[in-house]
């Protein structure tokens, strides 16, 4: 089985907008134009068992249409391999019923981003979310490191995670690109070894610009990959049945993610761990019937 645990898309009539507007402030080129439908077809190309779409609220009001969306492709799609994450912003006054509300429906988990939701993660406004989630039962994914759209800002930086942690202890917490986006030497030393889980979105492969000539305004030099020897090292020392796979979609090509992984030095029982085994046991997924190709 193969799950990508970290997946956007949007509805139709935004994608276009959406995913054009986001590649531009980032300078990054999309694999795939944002819809559903463009997912399923990489899923089938890729031989993607199961992909765990992660919505992101940027406005207060934006969480009921936003977790609508996500009830019904939950709901429609789980049969084809879709399973949607619910979202929430750190200013709704009533997040302890809109999780419940999430929890009753079935959504397995919310995702949350400090940084494009402009606060620190370590705020009380997300510790009170993150607490009451954990008592429902929910996967918490969060944003990890800084954001290439949005360079310098520390609202996920691994102190302010690491502050998080410790005061809450949570329970089924994924922090995603392996801890921390441009700062994989702190979230070596930091966050490898707690009682988190850690997804390998958007760390392996290069950022492919939309514009050549134009650098990614959030671009480190001194980290701009997650170097193997790094990768290898973080998996085995934090343990490899807490790592997810996870590709960020679309700004990284399902298909072409799996390759890497598998050409990574990773072990025969590391990839089947990392490719599906551990989302499986962590959102209680059964084997997918799919007619797409299994890359071996």
């Amino acid at each position: 089985m193969i799950v990508d645990f970290h997946t956007h898309t949007f509805p139709d009539t935004l994608a276009g907008r959406a995913v054009h507007k986001l590649a531009k402030s980032a300078n990054a080129r999309n694999y795939l134009d944002g819809t559903t439908a463009s997912l399923l077809a990489s899923m089938q190309e890729a031989g993607v068992d199961y992909s765990v779409l992660l919505p992101v609220v940027t406005r207060p009001s934006q969480q009921t249409h936003v977790n609508q969306n996500a009830s019904v492709i939950h709901d429609l799609y789980r049969t084809k391999g879709l399973v949607s994450f619910g979202g929430i912003h750190p200013d709704n006054e009533n997040y302890a019923s809109i999780l419940r509300s999430l929890a009753a429906r079935g959504i397995p988990g919310i995702k949350l981003h400090p940084v494009y939701q402009q606060t620190p993660v370590d705020d009380i406004r997300f510790l009170r979310i993150i607490s009451c989630a954990c008592e429902q039962d929910l996967v918490v994914l969060i944003h990890a490191g800084y954001d290439i759209s949005m360079p310098g800002q520390d609202y996920a930086s691994v102190s302010r995670l690491v502050s998080m942690l410790d005061t809450l202890h949570p329970g089924k917490m994924v922090l995603a690109h392996m801890g921390g986006w441009g700062c994989w030497e702190i979230a070596e030393r930091e966050l490898v070894g707690r009682d988190i889980w850690l997804d390998t979105s958007f760390c392996l492969l290069p950022i492919c610009p939309m514009v050549p000539d134009r650098p990614h305004p959030g671009s480190l030099p001194e980290h701009p990959l997650l170097d193997r020897e790094r990768f290898l090292r973080m998996v085995r020392s934090h343990g490899p049945e807490r790592i997810l796979f996870g590709t960020d979609s679309p700004w990284s090509s399902q298909q072409a993610s799996i390759a890497c992984l598998r050409t990574s030095g990773l072990t025969q029982a590391e990839l089947a761990a990392i490719l599906g085994a551990n989302a499986a046991s962590l959102l209680g997924l059964l084997p997918q019937a799919s007619s797409g190709p299994k890359v071996s």
